[in-house]
C-alpha cells in the first residue's frame, strides 16, 4: 500500500514509510572492469521503496542480515532498464556504482519497473514544486505589522538556533567519519597485501606440487620397469648360475680324467677355456646387476620422500585456499562498508550545505525586516512631528 506524508507531518511523525516491497537477488556492477556483476546477496532479499518525509525524497532500500547492499536516492535523471525478461538495472552517481535486480517472475519486474515509474514522477514534481515555490511576504503597511513580522522572524531565529546546534553535531560526526573511513581503507589496502602474498604463494606452490607430480609419474613408471627387469635378471642370473655349476663340474671332470682321454685332450682344453671365459661375463654381469638393483632402490627411496612432500604440499595449498576465500570475503565486507560510509558522508554533507543556505537567508531575512522597521519608524516620527506642529 503507498503512503504518503500529509502537508504538515513530519519525520518525527511518520518517519521513513516503506510504499512498495519485492523479493529480488542483488548485483552491482565490477568497479573495476565496469562489465562484469558482483552478487551483493547470498540469495533472494527485501527490496523496498522507502518515502522520507523529512527531505521529500523516494530511496530504494535492500538489508542482508545486518549489512545495507542498496541505499539508493532516486532523482528525476534515473532510469531504470530492463536487459533481459527477469533482470534489471540502474545507475546511482551518488554511489558510484550501477545496480542491478534478479527477479523470480517477469510479473515481479514488471511491478518494480511500474513502481519506479511512479516514483521517478512524483519525485519529478516534487522537485519542481521545490524550485517553483516562492515566500510571500505581507507588504508592512504598518508599525504593526512589521512587529507582527518581527516577532515571527525572532521564533525562526531561536528555532535557527537550535538547527545550528544539530549542525554543529553532524559537523562533528563528519570530522569523525574520515577517520573511520581512513581506518577502513587502511585495513582494506593491508588485506588486499596479504591477499597478494598468498596467492602467489600458494600459485607458486601449485607449480611445485604439479612438477613433483610429474616427477612421481615419472618415477613410478621407471621404478615399475625396473621390477619387471629385475624379475628377468634374477631368472638370468640363476640360469647363468646353474650352467656355471655345470661348466665348474665338467671342468673337473676333464681335469681328473684329463690323461686317459688322449687325443682330444686338446679340444677339451679349448672348451675349457671357453666356459671360464663365459662363466667370468656372468659374474661380471651379476656384479652390473647387483649395482643396478640398488640405484633403483635409491631411486625409489627418493621417490617415496618426494610424494610425501607432494602431499604435504597439498595440505598447506588446502589451507592457503582456506585462508584465501577468508580473506577476499573480508575485504568484500570492508569494500562495503567503506561505500556506506562514504554514501553517508556524502548525505550528512549534503544536509550541513542545505542547514548553511538556510541560516545564510535567514540572516539576509533578519536584514531586510530590519531596515523595513527603521524606515516605517522614521516615517512614524515624523508623521508624530507634522502633526505637532500643526497643533
Amino acid at each position: 500500500m503507498t503512503m504518503f506524508l500529509k502537508p504538515g507531518e513530519s519525520e518525527d511523525q511518520h518517519g521513513e514509510q516503506p510504499i512498495f516491497t519485492t523479493k529480488a537477488h542483488v548485483f552491482q556492477i565490477d568497479p573495476k572492469t565496469k562489465k562484469n556483476w558482483i552478487p551483493a546477496s547470498s540469495s533472494a532479499v527485501l527490496v523496498s521503496y522507502y518515502f522520507d518525509g523529512s527531505r521529500n525524497s523516494y530511496r530504494i532500500i535492500s538489508v542482508e542480515g545486518s549489512k545495507a547492499i542498496i541505499n539508493s536516492t532516486i532523482t528525476s535523471n534515473m532510469t531504470f532498464t530492463k536487459t533481459s525478461q527477469k533482470f534489471g538495472q540502474w545507475s546511482d552517481p551518488r554511489a558510484n556504482t550501477v545496480y542491478g535486480l534478479g527477479f523470480g517472475t517477469e510479473a515481479d519486474l514488471a511491478q518494480f519497473v511500474e513502481k519506479f515509474r511512479e516514483v521517478k514522477e512524483l519525485t519529478r514534481q516534487l522537485e519542481a514544486n521545490t524550485n517553483g515555490s516562492t515566500s510571500d511576504e505581507p507588504d508592512p503597511s504598518s508599525p504593526a505589522a512589521v512587529i507582527s513580522q518581527m516577532r515571527s522572524l525572532h521564533a525562526r531565529t531561536s528555532s535557527m538556533s537550535s538547527v545550528g546546534q544539530s549542525e554543529n553535531d553532524r559537523r562533528s560526526l563528519t570530522n569523525s567519519l574520515p577517520v573511520s573511513e581512513s581506518q577502513v581503507k587502511y585495513e582494506n589496502d593491508r588485506l588486499k597485501i596479504a591477499l597478494a602474498q598468498s596467492s602467489a604463494n600458494a600459485k607458486k606452490w601449485e607449480i611445485e606440487l604439479q612438477t613433483l607430480k610429474n616427477n612421481n609419474a615419472r618415477l613410478t613408471a621407471a621404478l615399475q620397469e625396473s621390477t619387471a627387469n629385475v624379475e628377468e635378471w634374477k631368472k638370468q642370473l640363476a640360469a647363468y648360475k646353474e650352467e656355471s655349476a655345470r661348466l665348474k663340474k665338467k671342468v673337473l671332470e676333464i681335469e681328473q680324467g684329463g690323461q686317459g682321454v688322449g687325443g682330444d685332450t686338446k679340444v677339451l682344453e679349448e672348451q675349457v677355456v671357453e666356459l671360464s671365459a663365459r662363466l667370468q661375463a656372468v659374474e661380471e654381469d651379476k656384479q652390473s646387476k647387483a649395482k643396478e638393483i640398488d640405484s633403483l632402490s635409491s631411486r625409489l627411496q627418493d621417490m617415496t620422500l618426494k610424494e610425501s612432500q607432494s602431499i604435504q604440499l597439498a595440505d598447506k595449498i588446502k589451507i592457503l585456499e582456506n585462508e584465501n576465500k577468508q580473506l577476499k570475503d573480508q575485504v568484500k565486507d570492508l569494500e562495503i562498508e567503506k561505500d556506506m560510509l562514504e554514501h553517508k558522508m556524502s548525505r550528512e554533507t549534503d544536509d550541513m550545505t542545505a542547514v548553511q543556505q538556510q541560516i545564510q537567508n535567514k540572516m539576509s531575512e533578519l536584514t531586510t525586516l530590519q531596515g523595513k522597521m527603521s524606515n516605517i519608524l522614521k516615517q512614524s516620527a515624523d508623521d508624530n512631528i507634522l502633526e505637532n506642529s500643526v497643533l
